[in-house]
């Protein structure tokens, strides 16, 4: 016989399968089985139809397709015979889901056999239907399923039962339709039958609040006696686990009792004898036990209040803590941590055996045990459970210091009951874990220790008491830094010593050392060398007579290749050989840091930029954007490029938000006669690049626009405002003024002046150093107004001609930019002649976004015939289309 007819037998196809020794050899033999079947399926081979199948289950169960063999599914189970149907709704069951619109086709047949005198042929349809029933054939079939639930055989009941919660999680409007068989099973004396229908009561309740409150009515009694029998039943063979009878309908009867108590006192009360009876006689050496016990406490958790009862489910979940299976104590820690919201006290008793689990070896059991720690913590409790955990935090690994040293930081912030324990905590945490707190931690230290200013001195000998010990918390060496810093006075003083304390004795030198370290230490990171020499510098105020090494040792850091340590230590030593006049303003200890503020920003509901109490408030509505910027913040970049064009306003709030500063006129002194300027002339004041007093235009914006170096390649810089010269006349001019406003489409309000051609505009010298001047011309053409055009004038104004010019430019990414060719590529000297170039600038979001300087940068590239090089001259200039 043909080893891949259709003939083969099952067990051959598996022995040549299981014979191949690669992967390829399999997928052969699959395929020759496959194209035998389908050779098969063809030819209505009917003797070999279920065999075909059960090879293709086979070979589906390996992942290869089978879709091909659907069909063949259907006609067995609509053959007569029980091994075909039995083949036939296996394949069903295996090949098809109840996405598949063949199993549209099933439905019918699946009727057939629900009524069939058989009762193992009704079995089959019922396990179909319960494993790959779609809506459509719950709703078909229902009544069926429906009837079957009063079966005279246990197994179809079971069957029905299971069949039924199918249909009601697919089509839930069908629910009230069970519920009275349902109740039914309740009373079976069948476990196989009466789990069944606890499982189908469980999933009526929770699709059915109609359900839920029919079985609170008449089925609570009868769960009860039932769960008492079981609990009571002598030994039976047929049910008994490890001595337990049936801990599967144990545990379904008991999340059964859960559903229908929670919430409701009545059911509660009805309950609460046998919930104690299974917790106090069940027996927790065995896993069937345990497995009751927990489900017996998670059901008294759930119902309505008990104290009594409650006490004894935690005392049971305490139990579970000393199991020496770390699946059971991690069960009890989880339900711990719910039990925690309902009776925190009860819970407080087991604290000495859940801080035991901190320390087990199990990282799970460490962490949950953490968690719950964390929650059983209270300002009554604070003190023992934090060194508790600040003495497991010397021993612990240290993958699990930072989630420990997270926890203990929070509590002692939280719970704190005085500063001073609160600091003696910290500098424990710090000198033990410094390096696995975040930067918020040693920051809040910080805060707190400046406004505790009765503790200033006892903090700073504390602090140097463990510096000198180790440098390697690096957390710890900033806090001891800072402090020193501030307040080395005290320390070498001893400056408000307190009776706990011993005496220690520091010598300004000592404490001048001490930085030294800190600077040259490899260890540690730049911001901590940066804090220490910041400290040099104020200690060198503090203590006169070392003021000489104190700036020794920043000289040294004078050739440091870290470019923040260089410049601070230049900028220190410049500060102590030359300005020894502002020093000591300069070194004055820090103002007393807000707490509530530093708490706001840290929980994100305060900005972080500018202080609160320097912010004067818009009185924004919600919804309602901020008011448009004022054309110099439009320059700064403070508007949204989406935003639509609404009225300028006088640019007060933005520069509140940006300065810190009240621009109101009611913060005029009074007798002060105060000019209407708005918030965009005192920005430029306080850049120095306003207008005279006497001329009250628009230029000053425009003297922003232009810098000179002598001599120079002049070099713009947008961030650096205060870096500007005068423009020449015509661009100074109150006309040129006017015009260049009326350019920038109405930041001024200038009135155009038109003439037959478009609007004219004044000639501006975009540029202009001793070598080169720049000017540019501007016209619009009338119907156009999106379009500009620009004839730029180049005049050479030194001795030297300059040959191969180029002039280069760009522009943002919604304009659009065309450069014709220059007139002449050679530039003659001493302004005998000039070279013109025309540019084209196209503003594709005209209408878009009026009211917005945009940044163009253009280059000059020029060859010097009297240098034999290349000389560049770049500037950046700024203009509206």
């Amino acid at each position: 016989m043909n080893p891949f007819s259709s003939g083969t037998r099952l067990r051959d196809m598996i022995r040549a399968i299981r014979a191949c020794k690669t992967a390829a050899e399999e997928r052969a033999v699959v395929r020759k089985e496959c194209a035998a079947i389908r050779a098969a399926i063809n030819e209505n081979d009917q003797d070999y139809r279920h065999r075909n199948l059960a090879k293709l289950m086979f070979i589906h169960m390996l992942g290869y397709p089978t879709h091909f063999g659907q069909m063949e599914c259907l006609k067995l189970i609509a053959s007569t015979g029980f091994p075909e149907k039995r083949i036939g709704y296996l394949g069903l069951m295996l090949l098809l889901d109840e996405r598949q619109e063949v199993l549209m086709l099933v439905t019918n047949s699946l009727k057939q056999d629900l009524n069939h005198s058989n009762q193992y042929i009704v079995g089959l349809a019922l396990c179909a239907l319960g494993n790959i029933s779609s809506a459509e054939m719950a709703r078909d079939l229902a009544p069926d399923v429906e009837r079957l639930l009063q079966f005279r055989d246990p197994n179809i009941r079971k069957k029905a039962a299971l069949c039924s919660k199918r249909i009601i999680k697919k089509v839930p409007d069908l629910a009230e339709n069970f519920m009275n068989p349902a109740s039914s099973l309740l009373k079976e004396k069948h476990h196989g039958v009466l789990i069944t229908g606890v499982q189908l009561c469980t999933d009526l309740c929770k699709v059915s609040s109609e359900a839920l409150e029919y079985f609170r009515e008449n089925c609570i009694e009868g769960l009860v006696k039932t769960l008492r029998d079981i609990a009571n039943s002598p030994y039976s063979p047929e049910y008994d686990i490890a001595g337990i009878t049936d801990p599967f309908l144990h545990i379904r009867l008991l999340k059964l009792l859960r559903i229908l108590g929670q919430g409701d006192a009545d059911a509660s009360d009805c309950m609460t004898d046998i919930l104690a009876q299974v917790a106090s006689r069940t027996e927790s050496n065995k896993n069937a036990g345990n497995a009751i016990l927990y489900e017996c406490v998670e059901t008294i958790m759930s119902i309505e209040d008990n104290g009594g009862l409650r006490v004894l489910a935690i005392n049971i979940l305490g139990r579970f803590l000393s199991n020496r299976d770390n699946n059971i104590r991690y069960v009890g820690l989880n339900m711990l941590m719910k039990a925690i919201m309902v009776d925190a006290k009860a819970v407080q008793r087991h604290r000495a055996t859940i801080l035991e689990c901190v320390k087990d070896s199990d990282a799970s059991i460490q962490k949950r045990a953490l968690e719950l720690v964390y929650l059983l913590v209270n300002e009554s409790n604070v003190k023992p459970l934090t060194k508790e955990l600040i003495e497991y935090l010397e021993v612990s690994d240290q993958e699990f210091k930072g989630d420990i040293t997270a926890k203990i930081c929070s509590l002692v912030e939280k719970f704190s009951p005085a500063k001073i324990w609160y600091i003696d905590q910290m500098l424990k945490v710090l000198s033990e874990a410094g390096n696995f707190v975040k930067d918020e931690v040693w920051h809040a230290l910080i805060i707190v220790i400046s406004n505790a200013s009765d503790l200033h001195g006892y903090t700073v000998r504390a602090l140097y008491r463990v510096f000198q010990a180790s440098t390697e918390q690096e957390s710890l060496v900033r806090v001891a830094v800072w402090c020193v810093g501030e307040y080395g006075d005290m320390l070498v003083n001893n400056v408000g010593m307190l009776d706990i304390e011993e005496p220690i004795t520091v010598t300004e030198s000592d404490a001048v050392d001490a930085m030294e370290v800190a600077i040259k230490c490899q260890r540690l990171g730049l911001t901590t060398k940066a804090m220490a020499l910041i400290a040099l510098f104020k200690l060198s105020s503090r203590f006169p007579s070392c003021s000489e090494r104190i700036k020794d040792i920043i000289v040294q850091n004078k050739r440091s290749l870290v470019l923040e340590l260089q410049q601070r230590s230049i900028e220190f030593s410049c500060i102590l050989q030359k300005h020894q006049n502002i020093r000591s303003a300069l070194v004055e200890r820090m103002p007393i840091l807000d707490e509530k503020t530093f708490s706001g920003r840290k929980a994100g509901s305060l900005p972080t930029a500018v202080s609160t109490s320097s912010i004067i408030p818009c009185n924004l509505p919600n919804g309602i954007g901020k008011p448009a910027a004022a054309p110099i913040g439009d320059l700064l970049d403070l508007s949204s490029d989406d935003a639509p064009p609404a009225p300028v306003s006088s640019g007060g709030d933005f520069l509140q938000d940006l300065l810190g500063v009240d621009l109101s006129p009611a913060s005029a002194p009074s007798g002060t006669s105060q000019s209407p300027k708005t918030g965009t002339d005192v920005l430029l004041d306080l850049l120095s690049i306003g207008t005279s007093p006497s001329v009250q235009s628009s230029s000053s914006a425009i003297d922003i626009l232009s810098s000179s170096h002598d001599n120079k390649a002049p070099v713009s810089n947008l961030n650096g405002l205060a870096s500007h010269s005068s423009l020449s006349a015509n661009a100074t001019s109150p006309a040129s003024s006017a015009g260049m406003m009326d350019l920038l489409d109405g930041t001024g309000a200038i009135t155009q002046k038109h003439e037959e051609n478009g609007p004219a505009y004044p000639s501006l010298v975009a540029y202009e150093s001793s070598t080169l001047r720049m000017t540019f011309n501007f016209s619009r053409q009338p119907g156009n107004p999106q379009t500009t055009f620009i004839q730029a004038t180049f005049t050479n104004l030194s001795p030297n001609v300059y040959n191969d010019f180029l002039f280069q430019a760009a522009v943002p990414k919604f304009l659009q930019l065309h450069l014709d060719p220059a007139s002449s590529n050679t530039l003659p000297a001493s302004g005998n002649g000039s070279i013109t170039q025309c540019l084209k600038v196209t503003n594709t979001q005209h209408g878009k976004k009026l009211n917005r300087l945009e940044a163009c940068w253009g280059s000059i590239a020029l060859s010097s015939n009297h240098f034999g090089n290349f000389e560049y001259f770049g500037q950046g200039y700024i203009w509206h289309v």
